[in-house]
């Protein structure tokens, strides 16, 4: 894979094809990562009430994390649309 001389801008990134895109910097995820991962809480902000299914076992997971499982749940989809919106 290429080394860039310069870093890519997100547009530049979001053009490559996925295996185009040099990750030797990058270390991987293993499992310790992640049994040491924390969910930054985002800036509270105007919210939605909705009426939404989830998955009984990932409804059940947050629950058991403690109280604010919902607003966990909205930090993951939040964290998940900022990585992806363009």
């Amino acid at each position: 894979m290429p080394k860039y001389d310069r870093p890519l801008s997100p547009k530049e990134l979001a053009a490559l094809e996925d295996e185009d895109i040099d990750f030797s910097d990058q270390p991987e995820l293993t499992e310790d990562f992640w049994s040491t991962a924390k969910v930054v809480m985002p800036v509270a902000r105007n919210l939605t009430q909705v009426t939404a299914k989830f998955d009984s076992d990932v409804v059940e997971w947050f629950k058991q994390q403690g109280r604010g499982y919902q607003a966990r749940m909205n930090a993951v989809l939040r964290s998940y649309y900022d990585a992806h919106r363009q």
